[in-house]
């Protein structure tokens, strides 16, 4: 080659070089540690790249427009809202911040805990296991009221009479915090102050507050959720998946279906209306799987249950909060014609993971995408029930017309099978 040619060459490579380096796009920089964060983080793992230009130009307009960008001086709270607002555009399930005065925090850490291995003993030191101060009550806001939504089982506000649908007031004189309102009180008790019906006089309930270990308190709660209900000369079970992220959740059922409480239930009301997905891919084999149910017996020592397969009747409870894994587990059940009752699943079902931002902050991110039998996907579009149950939250006194209904529609089905076959129900399409 002669050296014109060569050095033609190389020009024309450095130029290239230079326009492919001009071209490439600078990461964003606020000089905001956690809010840049967030930025790379996003950029590197979100799983739909087509989605990332969208949330490059909503970081983009934190960052340089309006009166107020987001800098390195910025405030907490317009750091908070500025990141709130990026992550939305993302448009997505499996994706926020949360911070350690937010329950969520704490069950996400727990269910998370792999992925934040190397900071978790610095989080909850000294053992690197995941604690909070609480009762074991969740809330929500509604119409600028704040009401309990749920009270784990087997939980001190459970064992208080704490109900869902009650309005909470204040607890110790104080406005309601997460966890503000019961940190330092671990072994006292706090007085709630609260309004069971609209307009009436406000209650006060004495509630212990207690050390809680999210993944133990979730498989507590599944454990105490189990009940047997009696029904016009019928007997049949209930038992409430609070998640599916525990490692003996299914197992406590399983042993409570073959061998426990539940061993001579005509039926089971399996309540997917949950916290938290997570979980094998498989988990609803329980009810529906092939395989066949085996015990290993020893000559000595105790029979192990190895597999366990439940054969009779289910009806399954679902709305908003049944998301992620247990989407996934009202979606087999549909497909094998047991009735769900109540509202739509919550259409999020994508795969999820924790990372631990500057400020110790958790950001969930979606990694991946979800599909059932190559073409399905139920992110953004959720399951509908047979039966459609409204449940209204405001001043409820505990009342569950899902559940009632679900009893409902298990007593049909033990009536009609003791009188000739059963006729199933037609389920509604998938719809957006």
């Amino acid at each position: 080659m002669r050296r014109g040619m060569r050095g033609a060459l190389l020009s024309l490579s450095f130029m290239l070089s230079l326009a492919a380096a001009a071209g490439a796009a600078e990461p964003l920089r606020s000089g905001q540690p956690v809010f840049d964060r967030v930025i790379e983080l996003v950029d590197a793992n979100f799983y739909d790249a087509k989605a990332i230009e969208r949330f490059k130009q909503a970081a983009q307009s934190q960052i340089a427009d309006g009166q107020s960008p987001i800098s390195a001086t910025s405030p907490a709270g317009q750091v908070d809202a500025a990141i709130t607002a990026i992550l939305a555009s993302l448009e997505v399930s499996h994706t926020g911040r949360f911070k350690r005065d937010m329950i969520d925090y704490f069950e996400l850490a727990d269910i998370f805990r792999f992925a934040i291995r190397s900071d978790i003993r610095r989080l909850f030191p000294p053992d690197g296991e995941v604690r909070y101060p609480g009762i074991g009550m969740v809330t929500a806001v509604e119409d600028g009221h704040r009401f309990v939504t749920d009270a784990y089982d087997g939980s001190s506000a459970r064992r208080a009479g704490l109900l869902v649908g009650d309005e909470i007031l204040s607890v110790d004189g104080m406005p309601y915090h997460e966890i503000g309102s019961f940190d330092g009180k671990v072994g006292r008790s706090i007085e709630i102050r609260l309004r069971r019906a609209r307009n009436a006089e406000p209650l006060a309930v004495k509630v212990q507050v207690e050390s809680l270990r999210p993944l133990p308190m979730f498989e507590r709660a599944i454990e105490q959720s189990i009940a047997l209900v009696e029904r016009e000369g019928h007997a049949f079970g209930y038992v409430r998946m609070w998640t599916l992220s525990t490692r003996d959740g299914l197992d406590i059922v399983a042993r409570a279906l073959s061998s426990g409480a539940l061993r001579n239930a005509e039926g089971l009301i399996v309540d997917l209306r949950g916290r938290w997905g997570g979980g094998a891919a498989d988990a609803a084999e329980l009810f529906v799987g092939d395989t066949p149910s085996f015990r290993l017996v020893p000559r000595r020592g105790e029979t192990t249950l190895a597999n366990f397969r439940w054969r009779r009747p289910v009806v399954a409870v679902i709305d908003e909060g049944t998301r992620s894994g247990l989407e996934l587990f009202a979606y087999t059940l549909r497909q094998n014609a047991i009735p769900l009752v109540g509202r739509r699943t919550a259409g999020a079902l994508l795969a999820g993971r924790a990372y631990v931002l500057p400020d110790d902050s958790l950001l969930e991110l979606a990694v991946s995408d979800a599909i059932i039998n190559d073409d399905l996907r139920l992110e953004g579009i959720g399951i509908e029930p047979d039966i459609a149950v409204e449940s209204p939250l405001a001043y409820a006194a505990g009342r569950d017309p899902q559940r009632e209904a679900a009893e409902r529609e298990m007593l049909r089905l033990l009536v009609s099978a003791s009188s000739g076959p059963v006729s199933p129900l037609k389920a509604p399409a998938l719809t957006r």
